[in-house]
């Protein structure tokens, strides 16, 4: 349904993905819908990180048709670490589209104002996605992250091929 548009070179300053549809390009952050039909069941999210690389890529909410370029902190691009035996994220890490959190508002579970970014999609299931792509997925849960200070929603999902499995079960390890 969406075509990725690759332009720059890969780990550079000016390395973007776009979103096209019918033709026509479109803004990852307003123009995908939050849902996926009119049903509500299942959510887009929009891989800005597929499951075992490194480079922190974002949607970029101050360029136009909001594209998805690799973040910078101090004028140099951003890697995640290995932790071994991982190599990158562990998951599919993204967005979810038309969704933002409010700067201005502090939430009364956290005592933080939002961090003025889409809410963040974590996709844990087994396959791996490409950058870009817009995933169909169910939502699991959500959990509340304090980041410098700000409230950085992280919403659980699962690509929705494997939601609908009746004997596919989710289970979640803590580790003091």
């Amino acid at each position: 349904m969406y075509k990725v548009v690759e332009k720059g070179t890969p780990n550079s300053l000016d390395y973007r993905l776009f979103h096209v549809k019918d033709g026509v390009p479109v803004s990852a952050f307003h123009d995908i819908p939050l849902y996926t039909d009119d049903t509500n069941k299942y959510c887009n999210m929009v891989v800005e990180i597929p499951r075992w690389t490194n480079a922190k890529m974002e949607i970029s909410k101050e360029e136009h048709l909001n594209p998805i370029k690799q973040d910078v902190k101090k004028g140099k691009l951003r890697y995640v670490n290995n932790v071994f035996p991982y190599h990158g994220y562990i998951w599919n890490y993204g967005a979810i589209p038309q969704t933002w959190e409010d700067p201005t508002h502090v939430d009364k579970d956290t005592g933080c104002k939002g961090d003025n970014d889409p809410l963040d999609a974590v996709e844990i299931g087994a396959g791996v996605a490409t950058r870009g792509e817009v995933k169909q997925v169910k939502i699991l849960g959500v959990v509340a992250m304090i980041d410098e200070g700000e409230t950085d929603w992280k919403i659980v999902c699962i690509d929705s091929t494997i939601a609908w499995r009746r004997n596919y079960t989710i289970s979640l390890m803590l580790r003091s």
